[in-house]
C-alpha cells in the first residue's frame, strides 16, 4: 500500500523529512546527506515491504518519475567541481591529481577482475563486472564538503579527482567492454570503441566552453542576484538538455561550464555563490529520491561476488589513490586520506549497468544487482567515512 498524495505533496514530505532527518544525523556527528539518504530509504518503496511491510510514503513509478530532480542536481554539482578546474591550481599542483585519479580508477578495476577470475568467474563477466568499479559519484563528496567547509590539500586534491574520474572510469570501462566483447564472439572495433569514449568526453567538454562563454556575456549587464541566479540556471538546464539529446555525459559538459566561468571570469567565486542560493532544497530532493531508489533486498542476492566487489573495489581505490600520491609527490595527508573518500558510487555505475547488460546478457541480472548493492552501501558509509577521513587529515574544524 502507498499513501497516496500527489507530486508537490510528495515533494514537500521529501524536503521536511530530509531536513528532520538531516538534523538527527548531527547527534551522531554524521553528515547532513547521510540523513537524506536514510530518509528516502524510510519514505521509499524498497524498505519497509522488504521487511514484510506492505506500505511506502512513496510509490515506485513516483520515484523513477522524477529522475529530472537528480538530473539538475548533478547539473549543479558539476559546475561546482568544475569552477575548481582553475588553471592557477593546477600549474602550482602539477598533473597529481590526474595521476592520482588514472591509478585509483585503474587499481579498482584490477582488483576487482582479479578477485572475480581468482574465484572461478569467466574472464568476460570478470572485466565487465570489474570495470564498473572505476565509477566514484561525486554528489555526497561535494556535500560533505561544504556542509563543514573543508579546505586544504586534501579538499582541493579530491575535489580535482572526483571531476576527472568521471572521464577515466568510461574509458577504462569502454577498454574492458570491447575486450569483453571480443572474447566473447561478438564483432567490435577495439580502436573505435576506446576512441568513442573520448571523443564523447572532448564534445562534452567543448559544449560547456561555449556555454560559459556566451553566458559570461550577459553577466557583463546583469548585476541583480535574481537576474544572475537565471542566467545559470538557464545555462545549466540547457546544457543538461543538450547533453541528454546528444548522448553526451552532463556531468563532463557542466565541468566543462563550470571551469570555463572560473577561469575567464574575475567573478566567478560570485557566480558561484548566486549559483549556491538555489541549490539547497535541489541536493535534498536529490539525495532523498535517491535513497528511495535503493533496493534493499538485492543484499540477499550478492553472495560471494557482491562481496568481492564492494570489498575489493575498497582496496583498489585506496591502493590507487595512495600509489597516484606517492608517484605525483602530493602531500602526505593526501596519500593517507583521500582513498577513503571515494567510497560513493551511484548514477553513473547503475547506468553502466544497462550497457553491460547487452554486453554479457546472461549475467545482466547478476551484475545490476551486485552494483546496487554495492550503491546501497557505499552511499549510506560513504559520507561519514568522508567526514572522518577529512576531519584526521585536519580540514574540516571542529564546531
Amino acid at each position: 500500500m502507498t499513501l497516496d498524495l500527489n507530486m508537490l505533496a510528495d515533494l514537500g514530505i521529501m524536503i521536511l523529512f530530509g531536513i528532520f532527518m538531516g538534523r538527527m544525523m548531527k547527534h551522531l556527528k554524521l553528515p547532513n546527506v547521510t540523513g537524506y539518504l536514510i530518509a528516502g530509504l524510510l519514505l521509499g518503496p524498497y524498505f519497509f515491504p522488504a521487511l514484510g511491510v506492505p506500505f511506502s510514503v512513496l510509490s515506485e513509478s513516483f520515484v523513477n518519475n522524477i529522475a529530472v530532480v537528480s538530473e539538475v542536481a548533478l547539473g549543479f554539482i558539476a559546475f561546482s567541481i568544475g569552477n575548481e578546474f582553475k588553471f592557477s591550481y593546477f600549474r602550482k599542483v602539477g598533473a597529481t591529481p590526474i595521476i592520482i585519479a588514472c591509478l585509483e580508477s585503474l587499481f579498482a578495476v584490477v582488483f576487482v577482475v582479479a578477485g572475480l577470475v581468482v574465484t572461478g568467474h569467466s574472464l568476460p563477466f570478470s572485466l565487465v563486472l570489474g570495470s564498473i568499479a572505476a565509477a566514484t559519484a561525486p554528489a555526497a563528496t561535494i556535500m560533505v564538503i561544504n556542509q563543514y567547509k573543508a579546505k586544504g590539500p586534501v579538499t582541493s586534491t579530491l575535489l580535482s579527482v572526483v571531476a576527472i574520474d568521471d572521464a577515466t572510469a568510461l574509458m577504462l570501462f569502454s577498454i574492458c567492454v570491447a575486450i569483453a566483447q571480443t572474447m566473447e564472439g561478438g564483432a567490435t572495433n577495439i580502436a573505435w570503441a576506446i576512441l568513442k569514449p573520448i571523443l564523447q568526453i572532448i564534445g562534452a567538454l567543448a559544449i560547456g566552453f561555449v556555454l560559459g562563454v556566451i553566458m559570461l556575456v550577459p553577466m557583463r549587464y546583469f548585476h541583480k542576484h535574481g537576474n544572475r541566479l537565471g542566467l545559470i540556471c538557464g545555462f545549466i538546464f540547457l546544457g543538461i538538455g543538450i547533453a541528454d539529446k546528444t548522448g553526451l555525459s552532463s556531468l563532463m559538459l557542466c565541468m566543462g561550464f563550470g571551469a570555463t566561468v572560473a577561469n575567464l571570469s574575475n567573478e566567478a567565486d560570485a557566480i558561484m555563490d548566486i549559483a549556491d542560493s538555489i541549490t539547497a532544497p535541489i541536493f535534498i530532493l536529490f539525495f532523498v529520491s535517491s535513497g528511495a531508489g535503493l533496493q534493499v533486498s538485492v543484499l540477499k542476492k550478492v553472495g560471494l561476488i557482491g562481496v568481492i566487489y564492494i570489498v575489493l573495489r575498497v582496496v583498489g581505490k585506496y591502493f590507487g589513490a595512495w600509489l597516484g600520491g606517492r608517484v605525483g609527490h602530493a602531500a602526505e595527508a593526501v596519500n593517507k586520506y583521500l582513498g577513503p573518500c571515494l567510497l560513493p558510487q551511484a548514477g553513473v555505475a547503475i547506468g553502466l549497468t544497462l550497457v553491460a547488460g547487452n554486453v554479457v546478457p546472461k549475467y545482466a541480472a547478476e551484475i545490476r544487482a551486485v552494483v546496487l548493492a554495492g550503491t546501497l552501501i557505499y552511499e549510506l558509509i560513504g559520507p561519514g567515512i568522508t567526514k572522518m577521513s577529512l576531519s584526521k587529515a585536519g580540514e574540516i574544524k571542529a564546531a
